[in-house]
Order: C-alpha cells, then structure tokens, then sequence
C-alpha cells in the first residue's frame, strides 16, 4: 500500500518526541489509547473547524505522564477500554493540571464511579454522537465536569462512605481543640518563628503573660513541648498560610 494513501497518514498529531503543532488559542488535546482508538479520536477532534487541536497521541498513562512537559496538554483525553485501568487516572492527575476526561465502551456505572473518584472530570460513553464527546471536551476544558446526574448522586455516598472510614488524622483532631484566638497565635508564630515573645505580643495586641498563657494552653492541648514543636506542627498542617 502506498504510505500517502494509508488510513494513518491522515492523522496530523505531533509525535511524542517533536514539538506539538497547535492552532492558535485551541484547547490542546493528548490522546491516550491504542491506535485503532487513538486514529478515530483524532480524526473526530480535527475533522471540523472546532476549539480543539490533537498536540500528541500515546499508548498508555505512563506515557502520558512521560511527555507532558512536553505536549503541554489542556485536556487529556483517555481511553478506558485500552490497556488502561480507572486507578492509573490518580497517577495521571497527580501529574498535570491538565483536566481528565473519559471515554469508554463500558456501561457499568461502577468504571465510571471509579474513573471520576481517581480524577477524571467526565465519562463519555462511546454509544454517543461525536459531537458529544467535542461538547464533553470544551466543557471539560472550561471546569465543568461532564457526568450525569444519577452519577453524581452515587459519587457524592462515596465520597461519604470513604470519609466515614476513614481514619481521623490525630493532629488534626488536636488542631480541632483550639480556640479561634489560640489558632490565630499558632498561625502568626508560624509565619515568623523568629520573633520574640514580646514582639508577638504587641502584634496581638496582649501581655507577655498573657501570651505566655495561651502558648501554655496551646502546648497543652497539641502535645508540644515548646515553640520549635509548634512551629513544625503549624506548618505540617499549613497554618502558617492563615497569618
């Protein structure tokens, strides 16, 4: 067969290793799928004038993750049905500010839960029109999520269901015995650990003793024993950042 006439020559994707080409102002879109998929996805996305633009075409979420520096993806478009599992998408989202979206031949509401769980912003069937997954794709790309409302529902108990398993984190239940004004000191000694008592106490506007007071409480009620304790225990939890 001549390579001009090729099903694949049509396709106009950069590959991973090369610059991605793109259309001014286009949502970029990677593809991740096997290449039968991965040749339709791409012609669907390119065969009308649209807001989109395919910037690379990979096999599997591994790679993806491999050429994003690159790709600079706005959406990741991925394809379930591949070598694929919905677990890899947490990897994937971990990875990127780049949206996630979905496309499967599944129907079982349990893969669509579990995709959107791990990052995914939307689910698109592949028994849907075209158009709908060019929908899905700019909706996406603008912080929407792309799922139905009796997913949302069973997402929302899941989310639920986890929390209420979840084991509760032992300094951030020490943290919930603070006063506002006790959280309010913990949070300005976390912003400038270096400065002297007094100096902190003129911020707050109190007494030394009265401040030495609070810090006792404080020291009390999350287990540290001095100001160097608490200085690493606010910022484990990020206190500092409510100065």
């Amino acid at each position: 067969m001549n390579p001009s006439t090729h099903p694949t020559a049509a396709i106009r994707v950069a590959p991973p290793h090369t610059a991605a080409w793109s259309v001014p102002d286009a949502v970029r879109v990677l593809v991740v799928a096997l290449p039968l998929s991965a040749w339709g996805l791409v012609r669907l996305i390119e065969s009308q004038p649209s807001p989109l633009c395919s910037v690379g075409v990979v096999a599997s979420v591994g790679e993806a993750v491999e050429h994003l520096p690159a790709l600079r993806p706005d959406v990741v478009l991925v394809d379930l049905d591949g070598e694929e599992g919905a677990e890899t998408l947490t990897a994937l989202q971990a990875q990127t500010s780049a949206k996630v979206l979905v496309v499967t031949s599944s129907s079982h509401t349990a893969l669509h839960d579990r995709a959107v769980l791990a990052g995914a912003r939307g689910v698109v069937a592949k028994r849907e029109a075209p158009d709908v997954l060019l929908r899905a794709l700019v909706k996406v790309h603008a912080g929407e999520v792309w799922i139905d409302r009796s997913a949302t529902g069973r997402i929302f108990q899941e989310l639920s269901r986890q929390k209420a398993h979840r084991p509760e984190d032992p300094a951030q239940a020490r943290l919930a015995l603070l006063t506002a004004r006790e959280r309010q000191m913990v949070a300005a000694l976390a912003a400038d650990a270096a400065a002297p008592g007094k100096v902190l106490a003129q911020r707050m506007q109190i007494s030394e003793n009265t401040l030495r007071n609070h810090l006792t409480s404080i020291y009390s009620k999350l287990q540290v024993s001095n100001r160097v304790e608490l200085y690493a225990f606010a910022h484990r939890l990020g206190l500092a950042a409510e100065a």
